[in-house]
């Protein structure tokens, strides 16, 4: 009985998770005719108008290209930085780490919407306003505090007699690190890939702030500006939210044993 329930439940959840994305698809396939029916019901004559509308209607392959230039660099340099700052932390003898571990989580107790003014006046002082590169290094700042802190106590759980060895082998501190320590630490690594990758192709508000054209903007801010002067185009702005959704969802469910695996560990001390 108690079994039962607990799959009623986790149908419950999952149920109450994925219904906007199922709603959304359902929508997608939707005539226009059909989009504000009541009641709601499913589609009697589903239909791809809508894709082959987003696509044809608005740039909005390059602006995919963009977010996911934007994403994979940011994810790219949020490992680089990230894991080489993880290392010393958790390896190397270094003074007062508890606090410049803090000082770097703290980072991530600033509310974007407070930052985004100042930001905005060094991006357009430096000329990289509608730049990839405006959104890249503003994404990677704020995606540092989540790359150090999983990054850092994963490589806390490594032994520290393998590093030692290592080094009594005669392998320098860089050495050590990208033979021995990134081998050992793939869950973590792709686990805060992931995590930030989703981070940097969801964000909205620094996306819409430092970019106005489509040589650089960014998938969330397309969709947003999908509506019209007299109408919103629903039906375009569900096929555009599945699309750049399913891959996400993809790719989570695929990895999400290593998600799990690299957010949990050091969290249990043996």
């Amino acid at each position: 009985m108690k079994r039962a329930g607990f799959y009623l439940l986790l149908l419950l959840v999952c149920t109450y998770c994925a219904g906007p994305l199922i709603w959304q698809f359902i929508t997608s396939l939707k005539p226009d005719s059909e989009l504000t029916r009541i009641p709601p019901l499913l589609t009697d004559s589903p239909t791809v108008i809508h894709y082959i509308s987003i696509f044809k209607g608005h740039p909005f392959l390059r602006i995919i290209l963009n977010s996911a230039i934007v994403a994979a660099s940011t994810t790219l340099f949020s490992l680089m930085i990230g894991s080489l700052c993880a290392f010393g932390l958790a390896k190397l003898k270094i003074r007062y780490k508890s606090l410049i571990l803090g000082f770097i989580l703290s980072v991530s107790m600033f509310p974007p919407i407070a930052t985004v003014s100042p930001l905005f006046i060094i991006i357009r002082a430096l000329g990289l306003r509608d730049t990839w590169w405006a959104l890249i290094i503003t994404y990677t700042t704020f995606s540092l505090p989540l790359s150090v802190w999983i990054l850092t106590n994963f490589f806390k759980e490594i032994p520290d007699e393998i590093y030692l060895s290592s080094r009594i082998d005669g392998c320098t501190s860089f050495q050590s690190f990208y033979r021995i320590i990134l081998p050992l630490s793939a869950p973590a690594f792709l686990t805060t890939a992931i995590l930030v990758f989703i981070f940097s192709w969801n964000e909205f508000l620094f996306a819409l702030t430092f970019t106005s054209t489509t040589a650089s903007r960014t998938i969330p801010v397309a969709v947003a500006l999908f509506p019209g002067l007299h109408e919103i185009p629903w039906g375009d702005i569900a096929a555009a939210s599945i699309i750049v959704t399913i891959p996400l969802v993809i790719l989570v469910f695929v990895f999400q044993r290593r998600i799990t695996e690299g957010l949990t560990s050091g969290a249990v001390k043996g």
